[in-house]
């Protein structure tokens, strides 16, 4: 089973959904906006991408908050940031039954690793 987490109006995540539509391809969405993403989900995801690469700092959330809030230097920081301000996790993050994880969309990567 393929797990979509991310913002359902969220113009990535639009490209996302229609990308599936297109190929048929069948998955759960997670709206972390209304659903939120627990703390140990998102340590998990850092240990697996990174943190880095999971915030989102080209956002406008991220871009509205204060500098002391914006200075990120650790993973525990940057899970803090992510619990509390869920439009900075980058999107979408994809799941599938394999434990596998994808974070961002790109076609090219989408049709390698979802199916």
């Amino acid at each position: 089973m393929v797990r979509i987490y991310g913002i359902k109006n969220c113009d990535t995540m639009k490209k996302a959904f229609a990308w599936c539509a297109e190929r048929g391809v069948v998955y759960e969405f997670h709206d972390y906006k209304k659903q939120g993403v627990p703390r140990e989900r998102l340590v998990a995801w850092c240990q697996a991408a990174g943190w880095k690469t999971l915030l989102n700092t080209r956002g406008p959330t991220f871009r509205k908050l204060t500098p002391e809030q914006q200075d990120i230097s650790t993973q525990s920081k940057a899970v803090a940031t992510m619990v509390e301000f869920s439009s900075c996790i980058k999107r979408p993050v994809v799941e599938t039954g394999g434990g596998q994880l994808l974070v961002g969309f790109d076609p090219a990567t989408f049709a390698s690793f979802v199916k």
